[in-house]
């Protein structure tokens, strides 16, 4: 072989492993057994998108049930809302299947606050009431975050992209209902004024001053109310 074409054919092969590497890691990889069920070995299990899997001779029927979205949870708290999390900490069946689903109440004009779910897009299932739903983009070409608005009554589906701030709020006068699913078995969540305000330890009161540009006396308020 001629040596232009010992190097194209370098090139070529680099190329393709590149192209290969690009792929194999775009998307979670498809399950290479019937089904994984979900069990800790061990004290300490790795926080990855897996989990041990089960002796496929031990799995039972129970392994893929979960009972309980028919029951409304306490929506008495401050925010008015609550969840009831059908993920595979709850439903171990579902480990590496790429699924996941939520129950959602509202008491009348309760808030979800604004949150992202990090490794999963949601799909909203509005069951009862009236909901006002919005989402966030990133940050534009512009500079600008463009919100997104939508009232939903019972019935209406909306999306809320992986990764993006939302929210949702009840804004009739009676409860409402809503099931939440996930392209993740466990999406994840990060409440924003948690995060910001409430971390342990705390963020450093004068960073996030100068973050929102208001008094320092308000950040400390605020690090005191979400601060565990």
């Amino acid at each position: 072989m001629m040596k232009g074409s010992v190097l194209m054919y370098q090139v070529a092969t680099v190329a393709l492993l590149a192209l290969a590497c690009s792929l194999a890691f775009a998307y979670d990889p498809s399950p290479l057994q019937d089904f994984c069920v979900a069990v800790d070995k061990y004290d300490f299990v790795a926080f990855v998108n897996g989990k041990f899997c089960k002796d496929p001779k031990n799995v039972k029927a129970e392994d893929f049930f979960f009972s309980g979205l028919n029951i409304a949870t306490d929506t008495s708290g401050q925010l008015g809302t609550n969840a009831t999390n059908v993920f595979v900490d709850q439903l171990p069946g579902l480990n590496t299947l790429g699924i996941s689903i939520a129950r959602i109440d509202y008491a009348p004009y309760g808030v979800n606050p604004p949150h992202i779910h990090p490794l999963g897009t949601e799909l909203l299932i509005v069951l009862e009431g009236t909901l006002l739903a919005s989402f966030v983009t990133s940050n534009q070409a512009d500079g600008e975050n463009r919100l997104f608005t939508k009232v939903l009554n019972a019935g209406d589906v909306y999306v809320f992209p992986i990764g993006l701030i939302h929210f949702q709020m009840n804004i009739g006068k009676s409860k409402a209902i809503a099931l939440a699913s996930f392209n993740s078995q466990n999406p994840g969540v990060i409440t924003i004024a948690n995060a910001v305000f409430g971390s342990e330890p705390p963020i450093n009161p004068d960073i996030l001053t100068k973050a929102f540009q208001v008094d320092k006396n308000l950040i400390e308020y605020l690090q005191k109310q979400f601060g565990k």
